[in-house]
């Protein structure tokens, strides 16, 4: 069974490790102790966690949408083209970028600095193992 240190954990959830600790001291998840007294959270909770965290995440989008792949950040450029716009998006330690119309760019108001979400539908996706 993998287990995973806080730093890891906070990692793979793309928060703090300080926000994990928070969470753990809190009780929202559960960690032992190692041999050498660092936290570590098991793996299929973390992995049972991370979809509570995102199911919550939904929930707050309002609207109901098949699309489960959401990735809130910040549009840190956007390449307006005569028909279509090139809009790259920072979402934590993810760099989107999506080509859409220019109209719809410009009825958006996208411009740098401006908060977005990316919402990625997709029937084709690769996994790797890390």
């Amino acid at each position: 069974m993998n287990s995973y240190r806080i730093g890891e954990a906070a990692a793979l959830l793309g928060v703090s490790a300080d926000t994990m600790r928070r969470w753990v001291d809190a009780g929202r998840l559960s960690a032992q102790r190692d041999d050498h007294g660092h936290r570590i959270v098991p793996g299929p909770e973390l992995a049972a966690f991370a979809r509570e965290l995102a199911r919550s995440e939904h929930s707050e989008e309002g609207l109901p949408s098949s699309a489960r792949n959401r990735f809130r950040g910040i549009v840190t450029e956007v390449i307006l083209g005569d028909v279509a716009a090139q809009v790259e998006i920072q979402a934590g330690p993810f760099r989107v970028v999506s080509l859409i119309s220019r109209e719809s760019a410009e009825e958006l108001g996208l411009e740098p600095g401006v908060p977005a979400v990316a919402v990625i539908k997709s029937t084709n996706v690769v996994v790797e193992r890390t």
